[in-house]
């Protein structure tokens, strides 16, 4: 039988000064787990389903970030404006790509002539084209730019927590904010349910009535 051993260390994030140029960021390795042989293994992250971030959530998603980075003093900023500003950024940026790569879908869609149930289908495959993540890998992503950038934010003047607890924070803002596609669908379809799925007029109306919703809630 293997056993395995964990490695806790007491983990301290700062900027050091590199003399002459710009401060660069220092931190000492993450905690994980390790094989007696000292190799490390994977993380292991769930990846949800149904996950969609609208421009409408972000100002509630940077809301909670920063309520939770510094109630505990995770992080420590001097003018929490402007790493308001970071983080909005970061998700904006997001928005902006994905928007690309749905118009470019449904562009492609409408020259193939291909319904609207095809669109999961047509933004999978422009996602490898472009290098945009997958449904099931945003989340991840996200947390990844995000902590890129609190690593790198010149707003930023120090990190206390590890990488460990800060994705541990982080995750499940993202998730309470991003998870409304299941409900989305399930309303949608509570209102054109006297329409037959998979025929022209459902493909219509479907997405007549999912643009009213997000609308109605600042989800676009």
């Amino acid at each position: 039988m293997v056993h395995y051993h964990r490695i806790t260390v007491k983990m301290h994030f700062h900027k050091a000064d590199s003399g002459n140029g710009p401060a660069v960021l220092t931190r000492t390795p993450a905690l994980g787990r390790v094989a007696p042989g000292g190799e490390r293994l994977q993380r292991f992250t769930l990846h949800p389903i149904n996950m969609r971030l609208y421009s409408g959530k972000i100002g509630p998603i940077v809301d909670d970030l920063v309520r939770e980075l510094t109630a505990q003093q995770d992080i420590e900023v001097e003018q929490e404006a402007e790493v308001r500003l970071d983080l909005e950024a970061v998700l904006k940026e997001f928005v902006r790509r994905e928007r690309q790569m749905i118009d470019e879908a449904k562009d492609r869609m409408e020259r193939e002539g291909l319904g609207y149930s095809k669109l999961g289908r047509m933004r999978q495959r422009l996602a490898k084209e472009m290098g945009f993540p997958q449904q099931d890998e945003v989340l991840p992503y996200l947390v990844d730019q995000l902590l890129n950038m609190l690593f790198h934010s010149a707003n930023v003047v120090e990190i206390y927590a590890d990488d460990t607890t800060l994705r541990k924070k982080i995750t499940p803002v993202l998730r309470r904010h991003m998870e409304v596609e299941t409900g989305l669908d399930a309303e949608v379809r509570s209102k054109i349910k006297n329409l037959q799925e998979g025929t022209a007029a459902f493909e219509v109306e479907y997405a007549k009535v999912m643009d009213q919703i997000k609308r109605k809630r600042g989800l676009e």
